[in-house]
């Protein structure tokens, strides 16, 4: 996963070629802002699947000569409920106000800022993802999810 992200975020596939790559944000560095899993669910798991796909991303690019970084952006800023039965509405409400920046978003300043996420249902935490970003003052370039459903 990690790998095929890392060339979404150069923004084009694997097969293309890299001299027409895409290049809106200017040549500046790139920082991958994972969305964060819920603690219990690291705990559980044994690790972040998103941060650890973002890495990979990051390091695909930086093979590619592109610079980019991770950067732990975001933590969650109180429990939410699970989200699997939740339609778009209340989506939106269990999870506005739910995240908020680390001290180490000062990293991604002057960047091309790229919000990542694994899956995207109805857009909900990538929108309060940015939410959160934004009210620091960062504003995210884009984003890139590993699946839409």
């Amino acid at each position: 996963m990690g790998p095929a992200l890392g060339e979404a975020a150069r923004g084009h596939p694997a097969h293309a070629d890299p001299a027409e790559a895409c290049t809106s944000h200017e040549d500046r560095p790139v920082v991958l802002i994972p969305v964060p899993s819920a603690p219990a669910a690291v705990r559980r798991r044994g690790h972040d699947p998103v941060l650890r796909s973002a890495r990979r991303a990051a390091a695909t690019l930086h093979r590619s000569g592109q610079r980019a970084s991770v950067v732990a952006g975001l933590r969650h800023a109180r429990r939410v409920a699970d989200q699997a039965g939740l339609d778009r509405r209340e989506r939106e409400d269990n999870l506005h106000g739910s995240l908020v920046v680390t001290a180490a978003v000062r990293r991604a300043a002057g960047r091309c800022v790229v919000v990542v996420d694994d899956i995207a249902t109805t857009g909900a935490t990538l929108r309060e993802s940015v939410r959160a970003l934004e009210a620091a003052g960062v504003r995210p370039c884009g984003a890139a999810v590993i699946a839409v459903v």
